[in-house]
Parts: C-alpha cells; sequence; structure tokens
C-alpha cells in the first residue's frame, strides 16, 4: 500500500477517534469510548508506517495535521452545528496553505 494512502486511512482514524471524542461524552459512552482508543491506535501505528516507507516526518505531520484540523472543523460544522464564520475559514485556509508551502519547501 501506498504510503500516501496508509497516510489518508490514518488521518480518517484520527478524525474518527476525535469526532468520537466529543461523542464519548467524557468516556460516559462505551461505545464512542472504544472508537476513540481503537481510532488513535490505528492512527498512530499507520502514521509509524507511513514514516517508516520515507515520508519525511516534517511532510508526514503537516498533512496529518491540516487535513485532521480540517477534517474535524468540517465535521463540527455539519453535525454538531458548531459556528462557521469569516474567522473560521480563513483560519482553515491558513492551516492548509501552510501545509501546501511545507510540502512545496520540502520538495526542493
Amino acid at each position: 500500500m501506498g504510503a500516501y494512502l496508509l497516510l489518508a486511512f490514518a488521518i480518517a482514524a484520527e478524525v474518527t477517534a476525535t469526532v468520537s471524542l466529543k461523542l464519548s461524552e467524557g468516556f460516559s459512552k462505551v461505545g464512542p469510548s472504544i472508537v476513540v482508543v481503537v481510532g488513535y491506535a490505528f492512527a498512530f501505528v499507520a502514521l509509524a508506517y507511513v514514516l517508516k516507507a520515507g515520508v519525511p516526518v516534517s511532510v508526514a505531520y503537516a498533512i496529518w495535521a491540516a487535513a485532521g484540523v480540517a477534517l474535524v472543523a468540517a465535521v463540527g460544522m455539519v453535525f454538531f452545528k458548531e459556528p462557521v464564520n469569516l474567522s473560521v475559514i480563513a483560519g482553515l485556509v491558513l492551516v492548509v496553505g501552510g501545509v501546501v508551502l511545507i510540502e512545496a519547501g520540502s520538495a526542493h
């Protein structure tokens, strides 16, 4: 499996775990709590394999962080009706833009 596909799975697991963290209501609900633990475990193991495959840590973590932030924010806005305004959108654009710059800089 390609390193970047595995990174996508790691990000999906991390986002799932983070959303489940909210749904666990302070670990008082068993089902979402199990998803939190399993999701984070899978995410970090997958990230370790991505790094072992040779993806630079700066690139892998930047993609992981930006995608995670953007996806969790989107889930929060859509499913939890969290507020969205120009500041939130600008912040997300800056996070993603920062990753693009890191990726571009690491190519040299």
